[in-house]
């Protein structure tokens, strides 16, 4: 495989896909220096700060134009968070990064209509997403979003409440089958006294926690919540239930067990570090095999974000990213439920491919595909149809693709096969080259490479 393939896999996997310009400048350097420049980039951690004020701390009113208000303002944080974080995905040097926070907002999916914490707990994944999985854990559990979401905040002595404990070993560290229902019931005591107040943040009531005898996974003693994070990560099983999803989020839908094995030896051997994990595994030569280039489908916010980045669009109506988000099936911060979005071929059924395909020509022309050429009567009738619909799209989605930037970056004499081998991941197949072949000008083809089924791959 040539180096070029592989830096564009890196990136696509890694990143959000890598720009004309990026790839062909730097086309003589090896992989690895490639990867130790994605994590250099990466140090960098830029928190979001698009929400300022904690409007459940408004004083408390029944007036309804106060609460009209308040649930306006609540509606305007929302726009504003989800739209900052597309940006910072698609215009951040920092790729892994971004790349790996959104892993995290899935891994620990919440879902709570306040974005001051929303906000909060995007940022301590943002924060941790290259450094100790303890860390993350642990800071991600006592964030004032976790804990309300997965009613710690009622989780009391004498009345301890099971659901951060059961996801806990469920959904966060070792899985389905690896834990009982005692285990559950233990580990809710030793989080008794896990507490945000509103100004603060987390912190620790000493009345509210059980200080009683547990027993845990074969082993008693007054164990507290922390003590119960150690004891699952020193079960192996933790590292390996990780290594799995990200095996799927970073190489492939369908798990190769020797692979995943490989990742959990590394990742519990570093004590949980996720940076040699990664390492690991963009270094890895079966980390570019053929069988897995080219087969994972993006998902809404990484389909949204790569022709944002790619392309440079700058969206003068914002709220069209989240009519986008909705239409396909992932709004940022609107997990459907604690397990977060399934992803893989769930993104996918007739009707979201149709919307997913014509989202490129109407986020990079206005809302058609452009066709020039001579027309038959039948195609006027359809281009005059179509530019109206062009019109309203254009009017409506304000999105203006940067196209003198883009085409810029594309060397003269570059063969039209180069161009559209670099922007997709599958090999190309005679169906695209026929529509390669036939496009009459280059802005055209790549929209309508933009528009394949094979697009939706990285």
């Amino acid at each position: 495989m040539n180096t070029t393939r592989q830096i564009k896999h890196l990136y696509a996997r890694a990143g959000f896909g890598i720009r004309f310009k990026d790839l062909h400048d730097h086309e003589s350097v090896s992989v690895k220096k490639k990867v130790k420049e994605l994590f250099k980039n990466a140090e960098t951690v830029s928190p979001l700060n698009a929400v300022t004020e904690n409007i459940d701390l408004r004083p408390k009113s029944d007036d309804p134009e106060t609460k009209r208000q308040a649930q306006e303002d609540r509606n305007k944080q929302e726009r504003a968070l989800n739209v900052a974080w597309i940006k910072q995905m698609a215009f951040s040097d920092a790729q892994l990064r971004e790349k790996m926070t959104l892993f995290w907002h899935n891994h620990f999916a919440c879902n709570v209509g306040n974005f001051y914490y929303q906000q909060q707990i995007n940022n301590v994944e943002r924060e941790h997403a290259l450094g100790n999985f303890k860390t993350l854990l642990i800071n991600v559990s006592q964030t004032p979003a976790m804990l309300a979401f997965l009613n710690n905040q009622q989780n009391s002595k004498g009345h301890p409440n099971e659901n951060f404990a059961r996801e806990l070993m469920e959904l966060f560290t070792l899985g389905i089958g690896h834990y009982t229902e005692d285990d559950i019931k233990a580990s809710a005591r030793a989080f008794t006294g896990w507490r945000y107040t509103g100004k603060d943040g987390y912190r620790f009531q000493p009345y509210a926690h059980d200080e009683g005898m547990k027993t845990f996974m074969g082993k008693t003693a007054n164990f507290c919540g922390e003590d119960i994070i150690d004891i699952i990560l020193a079960n192996k099983q933790t590292a390996k239930f990780i290594s799995r999803k990200l095996y799927k989020y970073l190489v492939n839908d369908v798990p190769d067990e020797d692979h995943i094995n490989q990742m959990a030896d590394v990742f519990y051997n570093a004590n949980y570090e996720i940076k040699p994990l990664l390492e690991f595994v963009f270094t890895a030569d079966w980390f570019y095999d053929d069988k897995n280039i080219g087969v994972l489908i993006k998902s809404p916010a990484e389909l949204l974000v790569s022709l944002s980045r790619q392309f440079y669009i700058d969206y003068q109506n914002p709220d069209v990213l989240l009519q986008f988000q909705r239409t396909m099936g992932q709004v940022l911060f609107r997990p459907p439920n604690v397990a977060g979005w399934p992803g893989g071929r769930n993104w996918i059924d007739s009707s979201s491919l149709m919307y997913r395909i014509k989202i490129a020509s109407i986020l990079l022309n206005g809302g058609v595909i452009d066709f020039t050429g001579k027309a038959t009567p039948e195609d006027q009738a359809f281009l005059a149809a179509t530019n109206r619909q062009q019109f309203n799209n254009a009017k409506r989605t304000q999105a203006f693709p940067d196209w003198n930037k883009f085409l810029s970056e594309i060397p003269l004499k570059e063969p039209r096969e180069e161009i559209v081998a670099f922007m997709l991941e599958p090999p190309l197949n005679s169906v695209v080259l026929n529509a390669v072949n036939q496009a009459p000008d280059i802005k055209s083809m790549i929209i309508q490479v933009a528009s394949t089924p094979e697009y939706q791959l990285c």
